[in-house]
C-alpha cells in the first residue's frame, strides 16, 4: 500500500522538476509545492550521506550519457536540478508521505458509531448522522466550497453571497449561499430536507430545483424523477400534513409514476398491465384529478372515477 503512495509521490515530483528542466517555467503554487517537498524530504539529512549520494547519482548521469548514442546535451543547470529531484525522490520515505497526508491527500470524516460535528474553515458545521462520511479537499474553501457525501447529514452553511457552497451527494448536488438543511440517502432514495434559506438541487435526467423553507426534495426512490412538497400545519388539525407543490418525471416507466401517486395520494388506480413498462413525461402540479387526467391522456386512455379514492384508466 505504501509503496503505491510512494510511487504516485515520485511521479507527481519528477513532473515539476520535468517542467523545470525542459525550460518551461513553473507557476508560483507549483514552484511553492516543489520547495516544500525538497525542504521536508532534506530536512533531516546527514549533510555526509546527502554529498556521497549526489555524487553517485552525479557519476550515474555522466556513465549514462557517455554510453548513451543520442545526442542530449546536459548543461549544468540541468544536471543540478536533475540531481536534486533524483536525491529527493531516493529519500522519501516517511517525510515525503506525512507531506502528502498534510498538504494534499483530503479529510475523511466518518460517524462509524454514532453523529459526528465536524466543523469545516469557513465556519460551516456539518453533523453527519451514524455511518456518514464526508470528505473535504485540502483546497477547501475556494471559489466554490466543495465537499462530498454519503449516507445522511445536517449542514449549517456559513452566509457568502460569492463563494457557493456545494454538497457532492451520490448522483445529486445541492448548492446553496448559506442556510441549514438536511441531505437524506437511503438506497436509491434521495432527499434534501430545507429549513432555512434556499438551496437549488441538481440531479441527473431533471431540471434543477429550488427550494424555500420548510420544503422538501426528493425523487422517491427512482431514477429521472424529482419532486418538491411543503410541510405545512392543518388548520383544523392542528398536525403537520404535506402538499406537493410539483412532481416531474422524465422518461420514467408508467407503472413507476402511477406507484408513486398511489402512495401519496392514498389512492387505487386500475389501468392495463401491458402499458406499464411505457416511458412517458409528465409535470404534474395540478389536483389530484388533473394530474391523473394527464397521466391518462400521455398513454392514450380515459379516467373513470368510481368513487373519492378508486380511480379506471381505460381505451
Amino acid at each position: 500500500m505504501r509503496n503505491n503512495k510512494d510511487n504516485k509521490l515520485k511521479a507527481f515530483i519528477f513532473f515539476f522538476w520535468s517542467r523545470e528542466i525542459s525550460g518551461e517555467k513553473l507557476t508560483e503554487n507549483e514552484s511553492a509545492l516543489s520547495k516544500l517537498l525538497e525542504d521536508s524530504a532534506l530536512k533531516d539529512l546527514d549533510t555526509h550521506h546527502y554529498n556521497q549520494t549526489k555524487r553517485q547519482i552525479l557519476l550515474n548521469i555522466k556513465h549514462q550519457n557517455d554510453n548513451s548514442n543520442s545526442h542530449t546535451h546536459f548543461t549544468l543547470p540541468k544536471v543540478v536540478k536533475f540531481m536534486s529531484a533524483a536525491i529527493l525522490v531516493m529519500l522519501l520515505s516517511l517525510s515525503g508521505i506525512a507531506v502528502y497526508k498534510t498538504y494534499f491527500k483530503p479529510d475523511v470524516y466518518f460517524a462509524k458509531s454514532s453523529g459526528l460535528k465536524v466543523s469545516l474553515k469557513d465556519g460551516s458545521i456539518v453533523n453527519l448522522l451514524k455511518g456518514a462520511e464526508l470528505t473535504v479537499e485540502k483546497s477547501f474553501p475556494k471559489d466554490t466550497r466543495l465537499v462530498s457525501l454519503k449516507g445522511d447529514a445536517i449542514f449549517s452553511v456559513a452566509k457568502s453571497k460569492i463563494h457557493p457552497f456545494v454538497v457532492e451527494a451520490e448522483n445529486f448536488n445541492t448548492k446553496v449561499l448559506g442556510t441549514v438543511f438536511k441531505i437524506s440517502q437511503s438506497g436509491n432514495k434521495k432527499s434534501v430536507d430545507l429549513y432555512e434559506g434556499k438551496v437549488a438541487v441538481a440531479y441527473e435526467g431533471t431540471a434543477l430545483s429550488y427550494l424555500k423553507p420548510n420544503q422538501v426534495w426528493t425523487n422517491f426512490g427512482i431514477s429521472r424523477t424529482a419532486a418538491i412538497y411543503s410541510k405545512k400545519t392543518d388548520e383544523k388539525t392542528g398536525k403537520q400534513v404535506t402538499v406537493i407543490e410539483s412532481l416531474s418525471f422524465n422518461e420514467v416507466p408508467f407503472g413507476e409514476i402511477i406507484n408513486v401517486i398511489k402512495e401519496y395520494y392514498k389512492i387505487n388506480i386500475i389501468y392495463p398491465n401491458e402499458i406499464a413498462s411505457k416511458k412517458i413525461s409528465a409535470d404534474l402540479k395540478g389536483s389530484v384529478d388533473d394530474n391523473i387526467d394527464i397521466l391518462a391522456f400521455a398513454v392514450g386512455l380515459e379516467v373513470e372515477k368510481h368513487n373519492t379514492n378508486t380511480y379506471t384508466l381505460k381505451k
